[in-house]
C-alpha cells in the first residue's frame, strides 16, 4: 500500500513525551522536533496485529522465548543483513538504554572506566555515571562538515587497565556517521589488543540513506563475538518507542549467564508486554514496505531541510547525516553559547530542539532536529529558526 506521510496525525491527549514533556525553558506552544519519536503513523500491519491481538479479550503474562518471537528478529537481520544470529543469543530488554545499565553492572565495577565518544546519545553519560562508574571520553574529531574517530586517543584510552569497554553508538547519534568498514575493524582491532569489552548501540541501524548500508558489528568480527554485545530494536525503525521492545544479542555463554543473573534473577526483567511482541513480530514479517517509504519520506525531508539551511541560514553547516532520522546542524557562526543559543530557539524561535550540550561539549552551538515528521512541520520549524537567527 502507499503511505501518506504528509497527512499529520493528532498526538494531543496521548501521554505523548514529545508533546507534554518539553525540554527546559520551551513554552508550552513550541513546535516539538525533540526526542527521536516519529509523527508517522505505523505500518498498517503492525495497526492489523494490534486489532487482531486485542479482540483476543485477555493481556496475560507473555513469554519472548519462543521460535516464532525470535524467528520474526532472526528473519529480519537475515533478509536486511545476511547476518544469522543463533536463537540463543537473543535475549529480550524493555529499551536498549535500560540493556546498557544492565550490562554495566555485569561488565564492569565501581570506578571502572567507560570509552564513549562524545558529542553522542546523553544515556550513555546518565548510565555510566548512575551505575557508579566513570566517564572516559574518546571525543570525535569534527573537520570538513563531519566527523570521524580519533583512534590514537581511543587507543590511548583502550590501553589504560583501569578503562573496561567501549559503548559504541552505530550509527552515531547525533552526528549520524555510519561507520564504514575499515573504522569498525580498527575499533575492534583496539579493543582487541587491550581485551576491552564493547556495547555496540545500533538502534538506528534500520534507518539510513539510499546508498548507505549498515554493517552489524557481529557480523563483521565474529573472531570477537565473545566481547561483543549487540543492542537493536524495532522503535526507532517502526515508531514502536512506547511499546519498550528491545533485543540484546549475547553469543558468549558466560556474558548470557550473567544476563540471566541481572534481569531475571535480580529484577525479573525477561517478560514483554503483549501488545509490544505482537508490535514487533508484526513489524519484522510484514512491515518492510512501509520502511522503504518511510525511509524514502525522511531521505526527502534532509534534502528539503539542506538546501533551506543553505539558503536561508547561510552561516549555519548541516552534518550531512548517513543514518539516523535526526539533523545535526552547527550554529557556532550565529551563537556559540549554549544558554544563549537555547534561549533564542526556545523563546523566539518557539522551537523545542535537542541542544547541541546535552551530548557533551563538544556539542555547544549545534542543534539536533527529528526530521521524522511531516513536510509541513519541519518547514515551520525552519522558518521559525530562520527569524530568529535574523534578528
Amino acid at each position: 500500500m502507499k503511505y501518506d506521510f504528509d497527512k499529520a496525525v493528532d498526538r494531543l491527549g496521548t501521554f505523548s513525551m514529545k508533546l507534554d514533556c518539553l525540554p527546559k525553558n520551551a513554552p508550552k506552544d513550541a513546535l516539538s522536533l525533540w526526542v527521536a519519536d516519529m509523527d508517522f503513523p505505523c505500518a498498517e500491519p503492525v495497526i492489523r496485529a494490534l486489532h487482531e491481538r486485542v479482540d483476543r479479550l485477555i493481556f496475560g503474562y507473555t513469554i519472548y522465548d519462543s521460535e516464532a518471537c525470535k524467528q520474526a528478529v532472526i528473519g529480519w537481520f537475515k533478509r536486511r543483513y545476511d547476518y544469522e544470529i543463533a536463537p540463543e543469543e537473543l535475549f529480550y530488554s524493555p529499551g536498549i538504554v535500560p540493556a546498557i545499565g544492565f550490562l554495566l553492572n555485569m561488565l564492569s565495577e565501581e570506578d571502572d572506566g567507560i570509552v564513549i565518544q562524545r558529542p553522542v546519545y546523553y544515556p550513555f553519560t546518565n548510565k555510566i555515571l548512575g551505575n557508579g562508574r566513570k566517564v572516559v571520553n574518546n571525543a570525535l574529531i569534527y573537520e570538513g562538515g563531519t566527523y570521524r574517530m580519533d583512534y590514537e586517543d581511543l587507543e590511548a584510552k583502550l590501553a589504560d587497565p583501569a578503562n573496561k569497554g567501549l559503548i559504541l553508538c552505530s550509527p552515531h547519534n547525533p552526528v549520524g556517521r555510519v561507520w564504514k568498514e575499515e573504522e569498525l575493524n580498527r575499533v575492534v582491532d583496539l579493543c582487541k589488543k587491550y581485551g576491552k569489552w564493547i556495547i555496540s548501540d545500533e538502534i538506528h541501524c534500520d534507518l539510513t540513506r539510499a546508498g548507505v548500508a549498515h554493517i552489524p558489528l557481529l557480523k563483521l568480527r565474529p573472531d570477537y563475538k565473545d566481547r561483543i554485545v549487540q543492542c537493536s530494536a524495532p522503535s526507532k525503525t517502526f515508531n514502536l518507542a512506547g511499546m519498550q521492545m528491545s533485543n540484546v544479542i549475547i553469543p558468549n555463554p558466560e556474558y548470557r549467564a550473567a544476563w540471566r543473573h541481572e534481569t531475571s534473577d535480580k529484577f525479573s526483567i525477561e517478560l514483554p508486554t503483549t501488545l509490544g511482541l505482537t508490535a514487533m513480530m508484526a513489524a519484522y514479517n510484514e512491515g518492510e514496505e512501509w520502511l522503504e517509504q518511510v525511509k524514502a519520506y525522511i531521505d526527502g525531508n534532509f534534502r528539503f531541510a539542506r538546501d533551506f539551511i543553505g539558503r536561508e541560514m547561510p552561516k549555519a553547516k548541516v552534518v550531512e547525516a548517513e543514518g539516523t532520522y535526526l539533523l545535526w546542524v552547527d550554529l557556532n557562526a550565529y551563537c556559540p553559547d549554549a544558554e544563549d543559543l537555547e534561549n533564542l530557539m526556545c523563546g523566539r524561535a518557539k522551537v523545542a530542539l535537542d541542544e547541541g550540550y546535552i551530548f557533551g561539549e563538544e556539542g555547544v552551538g549545534f542543534e539536533r532536529l527529528n526530521l521524522a515528521c511531516t513536510r509541513a512541520t519541519l518547514t515551520e520549524c525552519l522558518m521559525r529558526m530562520k527569524k530568529a537567527l535574523e534578528g
